[in-house]
């Protein structure tokens, strides 16, 4: 039988170590927090990257899974949550349009999908891209988070925490868009490597 000083003591420590906070990577000036909690499961941070667009910043970007990996096999293979968030930077410039990122999703599937994962794919894209464009522009501070939970659906965009459209349904979308920032055929090959949590 348990004591009840044993007792106390075991609800103490439980107290204490939810009351301990987050460790965070400071990355680029900002912090990302070590772990987080996402469709009941714990995630960890895999990665940070920064996408630049010829000399200046547009976001920087980190990639949470339910376990650390350094190969994009091996991250696509795990199931349950996942998440990527990109925290807007420009620089020089008020805003800019969202329809920037409709064009690198459609090159990035493009690239790194054979033509019958497209066709499997192209009624979700148009659905995430549609999504997408109706935030119509970011701005230096946002946030924009795209989480894949498949007890809610699938993959979920979220803009400074309103949700854009419905769930797009299926683990291979969401693959499909993680290759887009982490596939053989990237367009930022820093950013890659940051978020697969390799030297860059």
């Amino acid at each position: 039988m348990t004591s009840p000083f044993r007792h106390r003591a075991a609800v103490l420590a439980l107290a204490l170590a939810a009351a301990l906070p987050v460790q965070a990577v400071r990355y680029e000036g900002q912090d990302f927090p070590d772990t987080l909690q996402l469709g009941g499961s714990t995630l960890a941070l895999n990665g940070t990257g920064k996408r630049q667009v010829a000399i200046y910043p547009l976001y920087l970007a980190a990639l949470y899974l339910p376990r650390k990996a350094t190969t994009p096999e091996a991250i696509y293979a795990q199931p349950g949550p996942k998440r990527l968030e990109m925290r807007i930077v420009i620089p020089l410039v008020k805003d800019v349009s969202t329809q920037e990122f409709v064009k690198a999703i459609n090159k990035g599937v493009q690239r790194n999908t054979t033509e019958a994962e497209q066709a499997a794919l192209a009624d979700r894209v148009k659905q995430f891209n549609a999504a997408i464009s109706e935030v119509g522009r970011v701005k230096k501070g946002d946030l924009l988070v795209v989480d894949y939970l498949p007890a809610q659906g699938g993959t979920v965009l979220m803009v400074n925490g309103k949700p854009w459209g419905k769930p797009i349904e299926g683990q291979d979308f969401y693959t499909a868009f993680l290759k887009v920032f982490i596939g053989d055929r990237n367009s930022d090959a820093h950013l890659r490597a940051g978020l697969l949590g390799q030297p860059g």
